[in-house]
């Protein structure tokens, strides 16, 4: 499993590579769709997916346009993030026809790897983490020492605080990709994290 990291757009959100036996995932391109296409040719493979963990612009914006250079990769979203919230939420539903919709349990092939969907809602309603071998990436839901916000609509600081819980409570060693700032582990997050620290008392 190979995992390349790009920030794209106005507030550096990250957009994952997510490659296994030269099937890839593209995970959270939330601008500069360019940048990702180009990206993309550098590595030899065949995109399967893209995968949103939530429906934030900044984690959605590229998503149109890379659907039309990436025909054949199925997009998906939690049901509850497709069709917007106000205007913090791209509404994907009335942009790209197909959208498909995973949830809590639902589980992507990616060659050899298994691609689990976990429902973290609490920075918004339809939040997902995706777990891939010993990777969570989290979206707004857990930051390397904090948490994803709960003030824009749509947001619940009970629901978040009930995901970070059950983030917390995994076993095993898992390396923490979040959707902003840098990489962390579950282990120096259960440590060190305030956020996380509260949710599991």
């Amino acid at each position: 499993m190979q995992v390349k990291m790009m920030q794209v757009g106005p507030i550096g959100t990250n957009c994952y590579l997510l490659e296994e036996d030269k099937k890839i995932a593209v995970i959270d391109p939330g601008d500069e769709a360019d940048r990702v296409l180009a990206a993309l040719k550098e590595l030899d493979g065949t995109v399967e997916y893209i995968l949103l963990t939530h429906g934030h612009y900044d984690h959605t914006t590229a998503v149109p346009q890379l659907h039309k250079a990436l025909p054949q990769a199925g997009i998906y979203i939690h049901r509850a993030d497709a069709d917007g919230a106000g205007n913090t939420l791209f509404p994907l539903a009335g942009q790209v026809e197909g959208l498909l919709f995973y949830g809590e349990g639902d589980t992507l092939p990616l060659g050899s790897l298994t691609i689990e969907v976990m429902h973290t809602p609490g920075h918004s309603p339809g939040s997902v983490t995706l777990k891939a071998g010993d990777v969570l990436f989290t979206g707004d839901t857990l930051f390397a020492g904090s948490m994803g916000r709960t003030d824009l609509s749509g947001g619940n600081e009970e629901e978040i605080m009930a995901s970070l819980k059950r983030l917390g409570q995994l076993e095993g060693g898992f390396h923490v990709l979040p959707g902003h700032m840098g990489a962390s582990t579950l282990d120096r997050e259960r440590k060190s994290n305030p956020y996380l620290r509260m949710a599991m008392k």
